[in-house]
């Protein structure tokens, strides 16, 4: 069991099933054998340098796992109520200037993004055709304790803690929004009490740190260093063929419902730091 999942184990509500989203003998199997009433769909690939090494991967898991899923809860004995589909903001693409709302067009720039778009269609075509009650969510990068380590901060924290420099793919100008993984999972389940089915909501923040600057802060809280050395412990490398400057996205849609981002930065990166070092 992931470390993540530690303590649930013993609940009687709680069963873990492991396996791959993309087989759908397994995944019918579920559906026949409990009747599950919301399904949060965030089964993905998700590292977008790795998705233009091996796209093909991407689009088995991202599209093809999509599709097993959605027809296996289609078909299944009892309907579920709710079907989530967590994707991210970058099916809108890059901006300079314009922040995206839920109506904006979809313009992919990596495969790893391209995936989770044609995975929305996937997810809105069973809305359209059989009036199954899909959501879709379109978050900021998400952050916090326990995330996976091929994620920017992990990566940084964990190339710091092995005395090696935070390398940035891009420019100086490159910067992303964060999310507090606390603030996700509310706006999740608000979106599933309070959401209209059928819909898209953007589940952004304010919070926008250049990852230069992210890596500085970093250097910072880690290494202890003087200020003059700082920039010392930051390297710029090789881009990817693509590398996006932002990705700037409307929440007011789902702040209608209900919802604000409660962690600031600093308490958020505080916690995430700090269980690192645990």
């Amino acid at each position: 069991i992931p470390r993540s999942l530690e303590g649930l184990e013993n609940r009687d509500n709680y069963t873990f099933i492991q396996g791959d989203v993309c087989n759908p003998q397994l995944v019918n199997h579920i559906f026949i054998t409990e009747n599950i009433d919301v399904i949060f769909h965030l089964a993905a690939k998700t590292h977008v340098e790795s998705s233009f090494e091996i796209p093909s991967v991407f689009q088995r898991v991202n599209v093809d796992g999509t599709r097993v899923l959605l027809d296996a809860a289609h078909r299944a004995r009892h309907q579920p109520q709710r079907f989530v589909y967590v994707s991210t903001d970058e099916v809108y693409g890059t901006s300079l200037d314009e922040a995206f709302d839920e109506d904006c067009p979809l313009r992919p720039t990596n495969p790893y993004a391209a995936t989770k778009a044609a995975a929305e269609y996937l997810v809105r075509s069973y809305w359209d055709k059989y009036q199954f009650p899909i959501i879709i969510t379109r978050s900021n990068n998400i952050y916090g304790p326990r995330q996976f380590t091929e994620k920017v901060i992990p990566r940084f924290l964990t190339l710091l803690q092995n005395n090696n420099k935070c390398t940035i793919q891009g420019t100086l100008a490159m910067s992303r929004h964060f999310l507090f993984v606390s603030d996700a999972v509310q706006a999740f389940l608000l979106v599933l009490e309070k959401g209209t089915v059928g819909d898209v909501y953007n589940v952004g923040t304010s919070v926008e740190i250049p990852i230069v600057q992210l890596a500085r802060e970093l250097v910072r809280m880690v290494k202890n260093v003087a200020e003059s050395e700082v920039n010392d412990w930051i390297e710029f490398v090789s881009s990817r063929p693509q590398v996006d400057l932002r990705y700037p996205i409307r929440s007011e849609k789902l702040q209608r419902l209900g919802w604000r981002a409660e962690t600031s930065w600093a308490e958020g990166i505080r916690q995430t730091v700090s269980l690192l070092r645990q």
